[in-house]
């Protein structure tokens, strides 16, 4: 079922470690944890116990970034099967909500990215069509889906010889969704006399239809490897005998239990409305009516409209606070499946927290007449729901937290030891007193052996004005924050393997998972600062980036040695010591990692990066950036020049924005 293709072999504790896993899963447990560190094939004895276990697998992760990375080495490890991604579609969203003391309402905005939205949709259509696979997902995963029958059960059965009118298919396929247009592009289709083409939802295969009296004649069927294909290329068709077109949005269902749930609205409308109107809400009362009602004829005529989810508890026909379908409900339908919860230190709290951020937004917003009571309904999973729907499941991380230890017991298989023999990092500390001045020493040290560096800061301020001055004392340097689009930010880290920067320099998303053998030297800066991003499980973690180089090291500037410190210290150098026996006796020279820095497969924006300004007063953008966006950056570096009394710099500024404003 599943093939993984590598050319390594389980060495050091990752037999063991397997063995173990996948013993327990056999056996029937339910929680167990993979303790392995930093650099000790985590993803390899991941994929190993896939390809032994031979169920669909769902990997949840807690960062896009690491969702990423993870998604490609799984679509290397398993070229032949069922490889998907899967993360929240928004380049920007901002979530329907009312802040009652100032009496405004938010109307929901987003930006959804047209290539996530349909790596989605593939993700969805392999559970519904395929056995082998593979999704690798954000805590995203837990958020309302739609149902996966309806998802299913919807899609248009197209064969050779069935009779339909071309203008009925026509009004079939507007019913899920499909917009017609005169250019073929993802989730539309294009009508001539007697052809229908349509492009699915996951811009990778256009199916053409040809009619005859009432008849589908042919079926043909063009393959992109690319979206963008479509424009470039022309279209290569082959004969089928038959296929399914399926929606293309998951909101959808059929026209029955449209009306049947529209009549459930109408009758939850009434009550509510009612009830605002008795304690004294008659202005909130009299938007609700108004609201719904226009949302309902937009059903009624196209069985879609803007919000839809809001109404999904009427529309899946589920009793009031039953949870609502997520995609590992689309993974039971496959039966048995495996849940791998990646860096599950983390992932597990987000999981627990998303559901009272979500009830608090949507309770206010019922509370003041923007939404039915319903509509709380739409919302991700609790925890406890989240349990009760995954089957097995397996926790990865280097520092299991008491609720992975707690649910796993004496379940857990230890992976200390590194297949390269490779060792923690040394540790040593040095005082903040002229630390800038010892870091760039050591980071120039670093650069002449082409080796690369990371800087953990506490702020981004802090982060952001560490990266201008390392700039100006001509370090190749830049930084990650909160702002960078989430699959720009794996091109900085590539970057940083390429040696395009020698440092990198963030705050809070330079810890778990991320992949960099080049990098031999961690600085901490405020390390004596007790608090989340210094606490010891934080501090593992970081140091844990500088093991995957023989000559990993990390310095710590502090003033004192905190509880924290000292745990992760000592817990560090445990396990240093251990992996420094097992090397001694097999005779081991631990050796830095090389991995091969390939392109990564998953697109990120379709457009360039947009450059404005000059060389030193430079913008850049990824994907949607415009000339007054780049404008009012420039100005920001104005005032933050003239602040600091740099006024040869802000004139040239200056200059730059006037040129700007003054071209077309």
């Amino acid at each position: 079922m599943f093939k993984l293709s590598s050319k390594f072999n389980p060495t050091g504790d990752q037999p063991q470690a397997i063995e173990k896993l996948v013993k327990g899963l056999k056996t029937g447990k339910k929680h167990q944890v993979l303790l392995g560190v930093t650099g000790s094939g985590k993803t390899f004895t991941m994929a190993k116990v896939i390809e032994q276990y031979k169920r669909p697998t769902l990997i949840v992760s807690h960062n896009k970034t690491l969702a990423a990375q993870l998604y490609k080495e799984f679509k290397e490890f398993f070229p032949k099967n069922a490889v998907h991604y899967f993360v929240s579609y928004y380049d920007y969203y901002q979530p329907e909500a009312y802040i009652p003391h100032t009496d405004t309402y938010i109307e929901k905005d987003s930006k959804i990215n047209e290539e996530i939205d349909r790596l989605r949709h593939a993700a969805t259509q392999a559970l519904v069509s395929r056995d082998d696979v593979i999704i690798v997902a954000s805590v995203s995963c837990i958020y309302n889906l739609g149902s996966p029958e309806d998802y299913k059960n919807l899609g248009l059965e197209v064969f050779e010889g069935k009779k339909i009118k071309s203008g009925d298919f026509v009004r079939s396929l507007l019913r899920l969704q499909y917009i017609q247009d005169i250019e073929l592009k993802r989730g539309a289709f294009r009508k001539t006399s007697n052809e229908i083409e349509i492009v699915s939802p996951t811009g990778q295969e256009v199916t053409k239809i040809v009619f005859k009296n009432d008849v589908m004649v042919k079926i043909y069927r063009a393959t992109l490897n690319d979206p963008e294909e479509l424009e470039t290329k022309e279209l290569e068709y082959a004969k089928i005998i038959n296929t399914i077109i399926f929606p293309a949005k998951y909101w959808v269902t059929n026209d029955n239990k449209v009306g049947v749930a529209i009549e459930n609205i109408k009758s939850e409308l009434q009550q509510h409305v009612k009830y605002l109107k008795k304690i004294g809400k008659v202005e909130e009362a009299s938007r609700l009516q108004e609201k719904t009602m226009s949302d309902l004829e937009m059903m009624k005529q196209t069985g879609y409209c803007h919000g839809i989810e809001n109404y999904s508890r009427h529309l899946d026909f589920r009793k009031p606070g039953e949870p609502a379908y997520a995609l590992i409900d689309f993974f039971k339908s496959k039966g048995e499946f495996l849940t791998i919860i990646d860096e599950s230190h983390i992932t597990m709290p987000q999981v627990k927290s998303m559901f009272n951020g979500d009830h608090s937004r949507k309770s206010t917003l019922v509370e003041y007449g923007f939404r039915l009571p319903s509509a709380i309904d739409n919302r991700p999973l609790k925890l406890p729901e989240f349990e009760k729907k995954i089957q097995k499941v397996v926790y990865v991380t280097a520092t299991p937290a008491k609720y992975e230890l707690e649910k796993a017991k004496d379940n857990i298989a230890e992976q200390l030891v590194r297949p390269t023999g490779l060792l923690d990092p040394t540790i040593e500390i040095n005082p903040s007193a002229n630390q800038v001045p010892h870091l760039i020493e050591n980071i120039r040290e670093r650069i002449s052996h082409n080796e690369r560096v990371i800087v953990t800061t506490l702020t981004k301020r802090m982060a952001e004005d560490l990266s201008e001055h390392l700039a100006s004392q001509g370090i190749k340097v830049n930084y990650l924050h909160s702002e960078i689009k989430t699959l720009d930010r794996l091109k900085i880290l590539k970057d940083l393997r390429l040696g395009i920067h020698d440092v990198i320099i963030g705050v809070n998303l330079l810890r778990e998972g991320l992949d960099l053998p080049e990098v031999s030297l961690i600085a901490i800066l405020d390390a004596d600062k007790e608090g989340f991003l210094r606490n010891t499980t934080t501090l593992v973690q970081t140091m844990g980036r500088a093991a995957r180089h023989e000559k990993g090291h990390v310095i710590m500037y502090a003033d004192k040695i905190t509880k924290s410190m000292d745990a992760a210290i000592k817990e560090t150098q445990r396990r240093r010591q251990t992996q420094e026996i097992y090397n001694k006796k097999h005779g081991i020279t631990p050796k830095t990692i090389q991995k091969d820095i390939g392109d990564f497969s998953l697109p990120s924006s379709r457009k360039a990066a947009q450059h404005y300004g000059a060389p030193g007063a430079e913008i850049v953008f990824f994907g949607n950036g415009s000339k007054q966006k780049a404008v009012k950056e420039l100005e920001k570096m104005m005032e933050k020049a003239i602040r600091k009394f740099d006024y040869e710099r802000a004139m040239v500024i200056k200059e730059q924005i006037r040129k700007m404003k003054g071209s077309a």
